[in-house]
């Protein structure tokens, strides 16, 4: 795995599978190590906006967080989705709006404490009838890595 944290710059080839790992950051659990970890050993270049220092008081870092973000879920050819329970993550619903508008492998994941876990479900059924959508981190990870080896 390649492992791309924002701020950091890479441009894929066409021949990496690149996957951006959308969810919750702001009063959330640290997910992304979480599932980071499960898929440490896959042929895949990995980008995580979860950055280790961040201070949201800093108007010029936010810009940069959000123009990072939106450049990468560009450039990568999946994007994947983890709905965590300690917040409704409204920035992550908008992302997976513009998101089920691409032609881009998607994963969703969304725990099963999740507020807003049914309407989620019927909204991606009705455009992304295709996606199976997953209720835990490990299954995620596996989507993702049968994703990577195939």
């Amino acid at each position: 795995m390649k492992y791309i944290e924002c701020p950091k710059e890479y441009l894929p080839n066409n021949e990496e599978k690149s996957l951006f790992i959308a969810g919750g950051i702001s009063n959330c659990r640290n997910w992304q190590r979480e599932l980071v970890e499960e898929i440490v050993h896959e042929d895949v270049v990995l980008f995580n906006p979860r950055r280790k220092l961040f201070d949201i008081n800093n108007p010029e870092i936010e810009i940069e967080q959000i123009n990072w973000e939106h450049k990468y879920i560009g450039l990568a050819k999946a994007v994947s989705f983890w709905f965590s329970p300690e917040t409704l993550c409204p920035i992550t619903l908008y992302e997976l709006g513009k998101v089920s508008m691409m032609d881009k492998k998607l994963f969703i994941g969304i725990d099963e404490k999740y507020s807003r876990k049914r309407d989620l479900k019927i909204q991606t059924g009705l455009i992304r009838p295709e996606v199976e959508i997953v209720y835990s981190l490990e299954d995620l990870s596996r989507q993702i890595k049968d994703w990577g080896r195939s």
